[in-house]
């Protein structure tokens, strides 16, 4: 079975995919994919680069330039989505060569870059958004100006909830957040 795990920054996805790790699935972030292939694949920086000048120096890309750009500009983040989602995907389908018994696609871009229909089940996991700007200003080191810029270029909560069959609400206890998790996985016969 291959999940697909979707939801804005900061709304505790990595919660459900620990579990599905500790059960023995192969867990695919697609923020670490992406962040692999920006040391790996030049032709990815190129792309970046060449659609966003001064955005990579010394083969590495400046991530803050490009969050400034992007982040405020709707048509750029477009463009950067459709660079960086088609690396992505070629890698996620290399990664799955293998057929796992049990997956997960994390991907806050599920859809967008045609990872969800790799998927035999996709979950939204949400979150109120004062949570979500203080868990990035932690887990980022950024300001809260810079975390609300990244969750308003986000599709909001409601738009999760159309497209995914499942929804998991992250109110920010996680004990009662980890067996919300684990209730899921029980109910759709990953765990007993």
């Amino acid at each position: 079975m291959i999940l697909g795990i979707t939801g804005g920054s900061g709304c505790g996805k990595t919660t459900l995919l620990a579990q599905v790790e500790r059960l023995g699935g192969l867990v695919l972030d697609c923020d670490e994919i992406y962040h692999s292939l920006l040391s790996t694949d030049e032709a990815l920086l190129g792309s970046i680069e060449n659609r966003f000048p001064g955005t990579v120096e010394h083969g590495k890309l400046q991530r803050k330039k490009l969050g400034a750009t992007v982040f405020s500009n709707a048509e750029a983040l477009q463009d950067l989505n459709r660079i960086t989602h088609a690396a992505v995907k070629r890698e996620v389908l290399r990664l799955l060569e293998g057929k796992p018994a049990l997956a997960a696609i994390d991907a806050i871009a599920l859809f967008e870059g045609g990872l969800g229909e790799l998927c035999d089940l996709t979950v939204a996991v949400t979150a109120p958004r004062e949570d979500r700007v203080l868990r990035l200003m932690a887990r980022d080191g950024i300001p809260r100006e810079y975390a609300e810029k990244r969750l308003d270029a986000q599709h909001s909560d409601a738009w999760f909830r159309e497209r995914c069959d499942y929804v998991l609400e992250n109110t920010g206890n996680l004990p009662d957040f980890l067996a919300e998790c684990l209730a899921f996985l029980r109910s759709i016969g990953i765990m007993e």
